[in-house]
């Protein structure tokens, strides 16, 4: 069964099902839409130390979480409870701020966005490699020449993304985004567990208060890079508030959105932050200053194979729905200024009712089909051509943690709030701010730095044998 479904919105406020059996009341939340429903650490931590790694790990949850709770009571204004919803970031920008800073905040939202998907698409490719890889030295041996190409995987992980990529909305992305959190605690487990099983088995690793020791480990100016490139790998392992705006706009309201959010908030930093100091702190211990980058991929660990395979298999399972989750609001912007910029093109605006076995009913979009694939198809060629996971990963994190994760979430809050200028709480929530914005500074310097040498010594599409 097929069939065409004009609207005026990419977003189906409600889905011709839901009207067709007149559920439309029960189906609908406060504002007329759907109702909400509900491991480069040890690299870090062996450039900073145990006394400066574990402290930035923690200073970073604690920003985290805070500015996070200032920016979920921006979700509805003027009033955290009762006020317009803002279904994304820009939008609650908009409200609270307006003007130059509405451009900004788009700019470095999506800009971050992309860079993720960008990022995700490498590290997926890696951990399929190390797989291949891991098989290949049970059977060869470990000083075998195992070094298959990455590409065959990125265009793996690329033609799932495209699939993928044709879920409607954010709000149809729980089954994918539970997926992607139990994938993620599973890997993360298996890690600390064969961390610490490489320490119980009496292997000494050399580690120092202050990480990599100038002299012996690194030169002075590497050490000072490498600190700063730790910090942004840190401040990425955190990026968390660039699509807290669109999560929180999947939940229920009531209970009141601003204190469910604030609560999941808690929950999930507290937790995640835990996991983050134990693979940090434990895979130092394990490995000591001489951390891979990954130590699931970089093969600190040999045997068991099958252990490594699996965690590597589960980090590609969570990459492939966090790829989603971030993605989503991208593709939500560039369709919602499409279908506004061109209201009457029937190849943006028209939505095909397929009738799918084992399904449903699936709505689809042509515009929405060929834009998708493109972007899937542009990233995973820029991943091919910028394979660089730490310092991709540190840039991007150091880049988006200050205006994202601290600058806008304060701004608004002193807006909404109205305190007063050079009052102590405007003092210190501006020092707050512009520290962060130093700390981000010197971590994109750092990661800037990593990625110019390793472009200078790196061809691109060059054979790996």
């Amino acid at each position: 069964m097929a069939g065409n479904l004009n609207t005026n919105t990419l977003f189906v406020e409600q889905a011709p099902e839901t009207i067709e059996k007149g559920n439309i009341g029960k189906n609908l939340d406060d504002d007329g839409r759907f109702k909400r429903t509900v491991l480069s650490l040890a690299w870090a931590i062996s450039q900073l130390g145990w006394i400066a790694g574990p402290i930035v790990l923690v200073v970073f949850s604690f920003i985290t979480y805070f500015t996070s709770t200032l920016l979920a009571d921006c979700y509805r204004s003027p009033d955290p409870i009762t006020g317009k919803r803002n279904y994304t970031y820009m939008d609650v920008v908009r409200a609270n701020l307006g003007g130059r800073k509405v451009q900004l905040c788009g700019i470095a939202q999506y800009g971050n966005l992309i860079g993720v998907t960008i990022g995700y698409t490498i590290t997926a490719s890696i951990s399929m490699v190390a797989v291949r890889r891991s098989n290949c030295y049970h059977k060869h041996g470990h000083q075998a020449k195992c070094n298959p190409s990455d590409y065959p995987y990125m265009i793996i992980f690329a033609c799932i993304q495209i699939v993928l990529s044709q879920i409607p909305n954010f709000h149809k992305l729980s089954w994918l985004s539970i997926l992607a959190a139990v994938m993620s605690f599973s890997y993360a487990s298996i890690g600390i567990g064969l961390s610490i099983a490489r320490v119980a088995g009496g292997a000494h690793a050399r580690t120092t208060l202050t990480g990599r020791t100038v002299g012996v480990d690194l030169s002075g100016s590497e050490k000072v890079w490498r600190t700063f490139e730790s910090i942004g790998n840190i401040a990425f392992a955190y990026a968390y508030s660039t699509v807290l705006v669109e999560i929180q706009d999947t939940l229920k309201s009531s209970p009141p959105e601003n204190k469910v959010m604030k609560k999941a908030t808690f929950v999930g930093i507290s937790t995640t932050s835990l996991f983050y100091v134990l693979c940090g702190c434990v895979g130092y211990a394990a490995f000591g200053n001489d951390a891979p980058g990954n130590f699931l991929t970089g093969f600190g660990f040999f045997e068991p194979f099958w252990l490594i395979d699996l965690a590597n298999v589960f980090i590609a399972i969570h990459l492939i729905g966090a790829y989603q989750v971030f993605c989503q609001p991208v593709f939500g912007f560039v369709e919602k200024w499409c279908n506004k910029r061109w209201p009457e093109s029937k190849f943006i605006t028209t939505e095909r009712c397929i009738d799918v076995p084992l399904y449903g009913i699936y709505y689809l979009n042509l515009f929405r089909l060929v834009w998708r694939t493109v972007y899937v198809i542009v990233t995973a060629v820029i991943a091919m051509i910028f394979p660089f996971f730490n310092d991709v990963m540190g840039f991007l994190g150091a880049a988006s943690f200050w205006p994202l994760t601290v600058y806008f979430p304060i701004e608004m809050h002193i807006a909404r709030t109205k305190i007063p200028k050079f009052s102590f709480t405007w003092t210190w929530l501006k020092i707050l701010s512009w520290t962060c914005l130093m700390v981000s500074v010197v971590a994109a310097a750092g990661s800037t730095q990593g990625l110019i040498k390793k472009i200078e010594k790196y061809k691109p599409f060059q054979t790996q044998e």
